[in-house]
């Protein structure tokens, strides 16, 4: 048997689903909601559904949000495990199909501690991972990590620009033991990298030693005026004004009521600005000082950035300014090619179904607003005839 099979068939066989949801007809029993916003009325309600396009209308169910300008959360546990020493993938696939203008699409993978019933944005987590728009400026993928050294949520230092069109998308990250990741959508990449240097998890290696200074006689400037250059004779002389000497005195100009009479000022084509000196390199330059650096005292390795020992549960909390965001197909592995095989299977063999529903529907609302304003324009009254003979009448005798 080939090796490189046996060992992508050995990776496969080895392959662990943590959690996969489709959300069928049985999601309840898996999904919590949050009282989290509720006593105040600013909590969402959810629905289940594929929405107006689809290209299977079953098994494209997700959750939807429903109501504009609210809160929404609801989480769901699996048994507990950690990453360590393997690949984490964390992929689901989300729509906009509201034209959404300001609102979160993004996931929470959390401890097994999580509190579901009060989940919500103050409750603590591990990643934060999916797209977050919010008008034109902001269109963006989140990726944040918690480091619980540094007891902070770390966001990428880098930009993903997220998909803001009204189809089906999937968002996959997949975080690797040697401390790099990936972040795909659609199956493409769209950024990859190592941990330490597009995150501020640990402090700089290096720093400026607080015991060194620039020397008070250091010289850094690299030129300096020419001691030999000399300003020209009569350049001061020169006036940065000039009377337009195409102006002419107005005809209806009084001198004894108007004042004597003075040409306006224009620009002077001959005027060079403030004389300076020509620059030459400094012989005394030194170069530019640079501060010594020294080993920075508070850092310290960390080979287990990427690791969490405790990772059981996922959970949805985002803000809708407009609702209608649907989420679904959340799977979390340790697999790439587990992650690859259920796109194929939710996205890949579907895209092109769902597309075409949503030209049709689009078709059909163009064509039922061009039905309805032909409607409205074939009942607005037509003119009377009473209204013609008065304007003949008008006609007749132009003095009414």
């Amino acid at each position: 048997m080939n090796p490189l099979y046996l060992v992508l068939l050995l990776a496969v066989v080895n392959a662990k689903v943590y959690f996969k949801e489709t959300f069928d007809d049985s999601y309840t029993s898996r999904w919590v909601e949050s009282s989290w916003k509720k006593s105040s009325g600013e909590a969402g309600k959810w629905a289940h559904s594929a929405g107006a396009w689809y290209g299977d209308k079953e098994a494209d169910k997700g959750l939807e949000t429903t109501q504009d300008a609210r809160f929404y959360a609801i989480s769901a546990k699996f048994p507990s495990f950690s990453n360590e020493g393997k690949d984490l993938v964390i992929q689901f696939s989300v729509k906009f199909p509201q034209k959404i203008d300001c609102g979160g699409g993004y996931l929470k993978i959390a401890g097994s501690d999580l509190d579901q019933s009060k989940f919500g944005g103050d409750s603590p987590y591990h990643i934060m991972f999916g797209p977050d728009i919010c008008g034109y400026s902001t269109k963006k993928v989140h990726v944040i990590f918690h480091y619980p050294p540094k007891k902070d949520n770390l966001l990428i230092k880098k930009e993903i620009t997220a998909e803001t069109d009204q189809l089906t998308h999937v968002y996959t990250l997949i975080v690797h033991p040697d401390q790099t990741y990936e972040v795909r959508i659609d199956g493409e990449k769209k950024q990859s990298g190592f941990l330490l240097e597009d995150w501020d998890f640990l402090p700089a290696k290096k720093i400026k030693d607080p015991s060194q200074s620039k020397p008070a006689d250091w010289v850094d400037e690299a030129t300096i005026d020419d001691p030999t250059d000399k300003k020209p004779e009569g350049y001061d002389d020169v006036p940065k004004q000039i009377p337009d000497p195409e102006a002419e005195k107005p005809e209806d100009w009084d001198d004894e009521a108007d004042g004597e009479w003075e040409a306006p000022l224009i620009a002077n084509p001959e005027y060079k600005g403030e004389w300076k000196a020509k620059k030459i390199p400094n012989p005394a330059y030194k170069g530019a000082w640079i501060h010594p650096e020294i080993d920075n005292p508070d850092y310290a390795e960390d080979k287990n950035i990427y690791r969490y020992t405790d990772i059981g549960s996922v959970g949805i909390d985002v803000w809708q300014v407009k609702s209608g965001t649907i989420f679904d197909n959340i799977l979390i592995s340790d697999s790439v090619s587990e992650a690859e095989a259920f796109l194929a299977e939710i996205y890949t063999a579907n895209k092109q179904k769902e597309k075409d529903a949503f030209d049709a529907y689009e078709k059909q609302k163009k064509d039922e607003e061009e039905a309805a304003k032909k409607a409205a324009d074939a009942a607005k009254p037509a003119e009377s005839e009473d209204d013609d003979d008065d304007e003949e009448v008008v006609d007749k005798h132009p003095d009414l």
